[in-house]
């Protein structure tokens, strides 16, 4: 019994700044070549892992518009665009956003010490007319606690 509360009392004890020490990696969302003429959809996954010590509570990811909005994605070719979205789900109904635009985010905790990998499930939606070309987009992954 002494020694939890004297685990709690260090705990305690410590700088808010020094809490939490947390890192994010992500492996992108890489999509194969795109058919403009398909009659399917092109999905592809990705990862985003999150590493922290000395964290205690929740937290929540949002993942940022990139090129668009978090509602409406776009990968940019010079001046030609491709819609796409995130989505937190293998069936990719439920956007993963900010929280706006009717998109979610995605909510978590953490006690002391944790690792979670989450999967990010993309789409390109078929019968775009696109010029041919390598189409980028960046996304900001933000971990808030």
């Amino acid at each position: 019994m002494k020694r939890v509360l004297t685990a709690a009392a260090f705990l305690m004890a410590l700088p808010v700044a020094a809490r939490a020490q947390c890192s994010v990696t992500a492996v992108p969302v890489t999509f194969a070549t795109y058919q403009p003429f398909a009659a399917t959809s092109l999905d592809s996954t990705g990862s985003i892992t999150l590493s922290c010590l000395l964290a205690i509570g929740n937290y929540t990811v949002t993942l940022g518009p990139g090129g668009g909005s978090v509602a409406a994605r776009r990968m940019a070719n010079g001046p030609t665009l491709l819609s796409y979205q995130l989505y937190t789900t293998a069936a990719r109904t439920t956007i993963w956003g900010d929280g706006t635009g009717g998109t979610v985010t995605v909510p978590g905790s953490c006690l002391l010490a944790c690792v979670r990998t989450l999967t990010i499930y993309g789409r390109v939606p078929a019968r775009q007319v696109v010029r041919p070309g390598a189409y980028l987009d960046t996304i900001l992954v933000t971990m808030s606690y």
